[in-house]
């Protein structure tokens, strides 16, 4: 890479450099890197300070979650991520202190690990023992990634389920694009927190079932086979799942190379879909869908992460990844509530029903990717 090419990188904060090369365009760089209030420290920090404070949260309903909901879930990870990247050791003693009546008199609200939008809670507990090594968060963690690959019980067992646990898939395989976050979340975090092996091998056979099931030869994933159309969280969660799972998976894993096809496949394709504003729609191909900023986060947190790994080329993904995360922010009001995040939804034949869901203000399901870009791009 030569050193033109490199100076750019550095001015879309992709790259770091010796102060040695392109000192004068590096100082200019680092003072212009992101316009002011911005800056994926401010932002994260804002973010996760509003979620210390907000109370379980149930689908944007008034009554309080009978169980940890999973987009609580998901920004509680993001919000620990950000903690530890950034050393703010503050922060994370408050998630902790939010996580500890779960431990005592609360413990009716911690989710029976019997679905995957239940089973994710396990990537919180073993977050909070990677960076405490407090065994009782160890305990719970792994006793729920432990669960989800071990014999079907419970009424919510299906005639399929023992199918796919007799072929060593986790008996809440349901082949909805959701599941490759719900499910990889929690088996990566097992295997970053343990270092057994088993829980990562999971997961990177999941992931290439479902690889081989849905993705379109555009690249893309319908949200669920009788259901054509691309909305854009679902994908988002495919992106999110692939992304951090390759982030961990050890490079002489025997489906590393198959997923990383998936992964940039879907990558490349978003590329074309990015709105000039930076955006991604709530139907990713449909131009007449509205900007949503759950799917945005997702989608640049991918590109962030393969850019920062160097699985994608950062002159092609890095100024996508920073027009992403510039037009996302744009969305944060002064209460730290994402805009425009697509409500809770179940999937439908139908169009109009994708572009008619409410668009909904502080929702966690746009509040946790902000999260998540904000830690990638400090990793």
């Amino acid at each position: 890479m030569n050193r033109t090419i490199k100076c750019l990188l550095l001015a879309i904060g992709i790259v770091q450099l010796p102060p040695i090369i392109c000192e004068a365009q590096s100082k200019k760089a680092k003072a212009e890197k992101w316009p002011a209030g911005t800056s994926p420290q401010e932002v994260g920090k804002r973010v996760a300070e509003h979620f210390v404070v907000t109370p379980h949260t149930n689908f944007g309903r008034s009554t309080p979650p009978k169980v940890i909901t999973y987009p609580e879930t998901c920004t509680w990870y993001g919000a620990l991520t950000f903690a530890r990247q950034t050393g703010d050791k503050e922060l994370a003693k408050k998630l902790a202190q939010r996580f500890e009546p779960l431990l005592g008199a609360q413990d009716t609200l911690i989710p029976k690990p019997d679905h995957v939008d239940y089973t994710v809670f396990g990537a919180v507990p073993l977050e909070l023992y990677m960076q405490t090594k407090d065994k009782r968060y160890l305990r719970l963690g792994q006793g729920i990634a432990d669960k989800q690959w071990g014999p079907p019980e419970g009424p919510r067992v299906k005639p399929e389920s023992h199918e796919f646990y007799n072929k060593g898939y986790t008996w809440q395989t349901r082949m909805w694009i959701d599941d490759m976050f719900m499910i990889t979340a929690v088996q990566s975090q097992a295997y970053r927190a343990t270092g057994d092996k088993k829980y990562i091998e999971r997961a990177a056979k999941e992931m290439v079932l479902y690889l081989d099931s849905l993705q379109r030869p555009n690249g893309l994933f319908y949200h669920a086979p009788d259901v054509p159309y691309f909305w854009g969280r679902g994908d988002g969660w495919m992106a999110v799942g692939m992304a951090e799972l390759l982030r961990s998976l050890p490079k002489d894993n025997p489906n590393r190379e198959r997923i990383m096809k998936g992964y940039k496949s879907m990558m490349a394709s978003l590329l074309t879909y990015q709105a000039e504003s930076g955006m991604w729609r709530q139907l990713i191909d449909d131009e007449a869908s509205w900007p949503e900023t759950s799917c945005t986060g997702m989608f640049t947190f991918a590109m962030i992460t393969g850019v920062k790994n160097g699985w994608l080329d950062a002159a092609t993904y890095g100024p996508a990844a920073r027009k992403g995360w510039l037009a996302l922010v744009s969305y944060i009001d002064e209460h730290a509530d994402v805009h425009e995040v697509c409500e809770g939804t179940n999937k439908k034949n139908d169009r109009q029903y994708y572009l008619d869901r409410k668009r909904n203000i502080g929702d966690l399901h746009g509040q946790a990717p902000i999260l998540w870009c904000a830690t990638a791009w400090l990793r």
